[in-house]
């Protein structure tokens, strides 16, 4: 691995699981025989590498396997600019991996292998004090807690070391049923929301921590929990946020979608670029429409994720 470089650290450190992707190229359940091609994806990572392509210094941090899965996630993340410097790699226990089929044309279907694998052995131990000290962007996901109690005690040291150091923590609670459920994260997730600066989710994601109400309604409960921005993703309908007590709407642009998996964490990416660019709140949730818009122009996670001189594009 490369060491990192100290005159140029990373804005944003992004710290969670990222597994192997097979997905299928043609339509239908698989077979043998099926035509598929290899990838990778992680919710956490998926933002690093939108962050990277649009200029920003990002690192991601977490476990992955020595089998040619994890070393080809680590070599890939590296040439999309990710600092993979702290990536820790498990000798005994292989990487995870995802299984993706358009079983019908408009129907994606997901298999995950991860339970004991090697993203889930992240610990408190794995994480650089002084890499999180120095970016001035924490991100994390709601996925992270799920995966074991060691990989939620780093995630939560992960925070105590960014709010010592006065670092931004980004924090999604991107909630996935097969992990948890919604009794056993709510709680979690609250704790997380209580300690984070930006909190994104979905309707249904907020409602498991503040109960049910209108968009509004959500928006303005999560935000009396602490953060002092909180980003409500509405998918075709766009995101409503509520910033420093101000409401603000941003409506989604109208593309062709192919595949919807990863059009969140694109919108976290754009999200945190205009954070980073200094743009105002509005222009900020602009930029994370655009690059959600991209996201699901492509099939794959972050495949489709815009570099700065393609934005105008949309």
């Amino acid at each position: 691995m490369t060491a990192s470089d100290p005159t140029n650290p990373a804005q944003v450190v992004a710290i969670g699981e990222t597994m192997g992707l097979v997905a299928a190229t043609r339509t239908g359940a698989f077979t043998v025989g099926s035509p598929a091609m290899m990838s990778f994806g992680g919710a956490e990572s998926n933002v690093a590498i939108g962050l990277s392509r649009l200029g920003h210094p990002t690192a991601w941090i977490g476990r992955l396997g020595t089998d040619s899965i994890g070393v080809m996630i680590r070599d890939a993340l590296r040439a999309e600019g990710v600092d993979v410097s702290w990536v820790r790699f498990d000798d005994d226990v292989p990487t995870g991996l995802m299984l993706r089929e358009h079983r019908t044309a408009d129907r994606v279907r997901v298999s995950y292998y991860r339970r004991g694998l090697a993203g889930s052995r992240l610990r408190a131990e794995d994480l650089d004090a002084d890499a999180i000290s120095r970016a001035r962007v924490l991100h994390l996901s709601g996925i992270t807690p799920a995966l074991s109690e060691s990989a939620r005690s780093a995630v939560e040291h992960a925070v105590t070391l960014a709010r010592r150091a006065g670092v931004t923590v980004s924090f999604d609670l991107n909630y996935r049923a097969a992990l948890w459920s919604p009794d056993e994260a709510g709680p979690v997730l609250r704790w997380f929301v209580q300690r984070s600066d930006i909190v994104y989710a979905g309707e249904d994601e907020a409602a498991m921590v503040v109960g049910d109400g209108t968009t509004e309604h959500l928006a303005k409960k999560l935000a009396a929990l602490g953060p002092r921005e909180v980003v409500l993703k509405l998918g075709v309908e766009g995101a409503y946020a509520r910033i420093d007590n101000e409401a603000l709407r941003s409506p989604a642009l109208t593309v062709s979608a192919v595949d919807p998996v990863g059009a969140g964490d694109a919108f976290v990416a754009g999200y945190l670029s205009g954070l980073l660019d200094e743009l105002p709140p509005a222009e900020r949730l602009r930029r994370g429409n655009v690059c959600g818009a991209f996201s699901v122009s492509v099939a794959g996670d972050w495949e489709g994720l815009p570099r700065r001189h393609e934005l105008p594009l949309l």
